[in-house]
């Protein structure tokens, strides 16, 4: 039993003795910083069954828990508020299981598989500061759920077609004059974006010309020549003409080497990638069954829809009168693609929040087709990131392109560290690593510590402090452990834990009650779908380390039972924080 199920055992006994009833759950919370203990219990709730005031509740109960139970120490009472201190024993009990669980914070396998949908980037651009946070997000939550017991498979669908993808295709035709990544310098994913905003650049040219010679500017936007030969060039790929393929497909492959070389930069992969060019005509079969289920119906125009007004939603078109899909269409054959290929037990998708309704409905649809993954659907949605200078668009070339943010993390990681001048015995090689693995540290946590659902600001240079809530912060924690490590194994000081009459200092109770927390954590982050939980423990955990650090000695200690004890937690707490970073994909140096 955990030390929370013994806690919560003790107390059922004792409102059972005292007041002769039976509560079933017995709610823990941790006890607030100004009060002394570690676990609270709320009595207001036992008022009217027991017909006393909850300060005199919670006296009868401390009573009984001093008297009888094996763990604790010390009660005391706040207003409704019982607060529970441990006794030594049980906290240096606890320790030793920890220190000697190579798997702590991994939960057992759940036998439930789940497919995580994330990155979905289109070929018409590079990765931007707003796929970053997807990317994150979906990487960590697959490392979590790993944790947590789940058979995860990662994957991503690329959105390789469509009209977008032409707008690039007719703007590199055009003025590209056989420009290549190659002869151009720029990574292929680079190249073709840059074509995207010329294609925009050239089209307002094109509508304001035609405004100007007496068009409206909704009939301009439909007639400028551009918008006109890219729907051409749409129908042309569709039909499979073999010039238009040829164009799509070179051009593709530069961006696909593009988004590669990005990914393996931030650590990020997949197991399975689906094309929206090989999916875009599913679904069309699945539309034909569920008409004639009396799922869907058809209008005068031969467009078919679904009335979803009894969930709260809207009439929505599935097939357009000229038999051609939608997007929902799509992404209906594609799940059902998906549920073929890996028969999991849930389904992730990684979306931003502007695509609710699309989730909402979608989910709507399969489960009135009566599809047997439709209740293992879910929709990870979650807010914008926005810059100091306002929103950004692609199409305007306004992004923050990934690369060139990682570069600038990059570069500032290396310039803040060569201004504390502490790896000037570091060789080359070293040092660009360090700078990496800072970089991407500092950029992973500050995405991933606010909550998903959250709309945030992102500011790279309060990203990369050495102190504070940052990802730099932590790592340097991280870095100090290890450095106490190498003294020790130097000096040939073993490791263990003390007997069970040790006297604990007051912050060592705190690091070892924090650390408890550790697989709690996971699980909490696992069921709400948020790294953030995992990233707000980790520096949570790192700044009682910190206050350890500042408050007993370690190796100056004269008790040499103390100074095993104190390497031993630093060991352990070393390697959750290394743990920890890790599911958030985030890397930690041995020494900076």
């Amino acid at each position: 039993m955990t030390i929370e199920a013994i806690l919560k055992a003790d107390i059922q006994k004792a409102i059972r003795k005292n007041f002769d009833i039976l509560v079933e759950d017995i709610l823990l919370q941790p006890t607030k910083k100004e009060f002394d203990g570690f676990y609270t219990f709320v009595t207001f709730a036992l008022t009217k069954a027991t017909r006393r005031a909850p300060a005199e509740i919670g006296q009868l109960i401390a009573a009984d828990l001093e008297a009888n139970s094996t763990i604790v120490d010390s009660c005391n009472v706040v207003q409704g508020f019982l607060n529970i201190s441990l006794n030594d024993e049980t906290w240096l009990k606890l320790f030793a299981e920890i220190l000697s669980d190579p798997n702590y914070g991994d939960s057992p396998a759940n036998g439930q598989s789940v497919m995580i949908e994330f990155s979905s980037p289109n070929t018409n651009k590079p990765l931007h500061l707003g796929h970053l946070r997807n990317d994150f997000l979906g990487d960590s939550l697959s490392r979590i759920l790993k944790a947590c017991g789940y058979d995860v498979v990662k994957t991503c669908l690329v959105n390789d077609r469509g009209i977008h993808i032409c707008k690039s295709m007719l703007a590199y035709r055009e003025l590209a004059n056989g420009e290549t990544p190659e002869s151009s310098g720029l990574k292929g994913d680079h190249l073709a974006g840059k074509y995207y905003v010329l294609f925009d650049k050239e089209y307002k040219k094109q509508i304001g010309e035609l405004v100007e010679s007496g068009m409206t500017a909704e009939e301009a936007a439909k007639k400028a020549p551009w918008i006109l030969e890219a729907q051409k060039l749409l129908l042309l790929w569709e039909q499979g003409d073999e010039e238009t393929v040829a164009l799509w497909k070179k051009m593709n492959n530069w961006v696909y080497d593009g988004f590669n070389q990005t990914y393996n930069q931030i650590g990020v992969s997949f197991d399975k990638t689906y094309y929206e060019s090989n999916t875009y005509v599913l679904g069309k079969d699945i539309i034909e069954e569920g008409l004639q289920k009396g799922v869907f119906f058809k209008k005068s125009d031969n467009s078919v829809w679904i009335d979803l007004t009894g969930e709260g939603l809207d009439e929505k078109l599935v097939l357009r009168g000229d038999g051609t899909s939608v997007y929902i269409t799509q992404d209906i054959g594609t799940t059902e693609l998906k549920f073929a290929d890996f028969h999991n037990d849930r389904y992730l998708w990684v979306v931003g929040n502007e695509q609710d309704y699309h989730f909402n409905v979608l989910f709507a649809i399969l489960k009135r087709l009566g599809r047997p993954y439709a209740d293992g659907c879910y929709h990870i949605s979650y807010g914008m990131v926005d810059l100091p200078s306002g929103k950004m668009k692609s199409r305007e070339g306004t992004v923050v392109d990934a690369d060139d943010l990682v570069n600038q993390m990059i570069e500032t990681a290396a310039k803040r560290t060569q201004e504390l001048g502490k790896i000037d015995d570091f060789d080359s090689e070293e040092a660009t690593a360090l700078y990496h693995t800072l970089a991407l540290g500092a950029l992973k946590y500050y995405l991933l510590k606010v909550d998903p659902k959250k709309r945030m600001l992102f500011n790279p240079e309060e990203s990369i402090d050495f102190q504070g809530h940052t990802g730099p912060f932590i790592q340097y924690t991280y870095t100090r452990m290890r450095s106490i490590m190498r003294k020790a194994e130097q000096s040939g000081i073993e490791i263990q834990t003390p007997p069970a009459n040790y006297e604990l200092h007051q912050v060592e109770r705190e690091l070892i009650y924090t650390l408890s927390q550790f697989p709690l954590r996971v699980l909490a982050a696992g069921n709400e779908f948020a790294p953030s939980v995992v990233s707000f423990y980790m520096y949570e955990l790192a700044k009682v380390y910190n206050q350890f650090y500042a408050e007993v000695s370690i190796f100056a200690d004269s008790d040499p039972v103390a100074v095993k004890f104190r390497i031993a937690l630093s060991k352990v707490v070393s390697e959750t924080i290394h743990k920890g970073l890790g599911l958030l994909g985030i890397n930690v140096p041995e020494r900076m």
